[in-house]
């Protein structure tokens, strides 16, 4: 039996100096493109489980860049299409957004059951090729949230 997920899931923006943004075409899902993103398991922190997500997802440890809590939370329906993974009668999510910063590009090793293809995209591009709203406004906030990796 598969449990069902956590209605509290992560964003996690990657993206670089130069504003370069991660995306991630879904496997269940070829066309949809997004961040990382991932329901909390059992109790771990918010931190944890944007740690946990970037490194199934993309193999990267989050560990040796900046992960930021971006204090911002987004609140939405669930697509029906994907409300089978959740217990019955929940059809509402509440989502953080964090931001990762690397200095450059790195290697990404996406997890097939999860990922299609990665793009690195400007972060205009990136913001205007995702499917997801909430996403869209996260990438879009990457030039103000940016610190200089000296």
């Amino acid at each position: 039996m598969q449990r069902t997920k956590q209605p509290v899931s992560v964003l996690v923006v990657i993206y670089t100096a130069a504003l370069e943004v991660l995306l991630l075409e879904r496997a269940d899902h070829p066309g949809y493109w997004q961040s990382v993103t991932g329901s909390r398991d059992g109790e771990e922190s918010l931190f944890e489980t944007a740690l946990r997500e970037v490194a199934e997802e993309t193999g990267i440890d989050a560990h040796q860049f900046q992960l930021t809590d971006w204090q911002q939370q987004n609140e939405y329906e669930i697509y029906p299409h994907w409300r089978h993974r959740y217990a019955a009668g929940v059809t509402r999510n509440t989502e953080h957004v964090f931001g990762l910063q690397l200095p450059h590009p790195v290697p990404v090793n996406l997890s097939p059951r999860e990922h299609l293809n990665l793009l690195w995209l400007p972060w205009r591009e990136a913001a205007d090729k995702v499917f997801s709203p909430s996403n869209r406004e996260a990438i879009l906030q990457v030039p103000e949230r940016k610190d200089t990796l000296e």
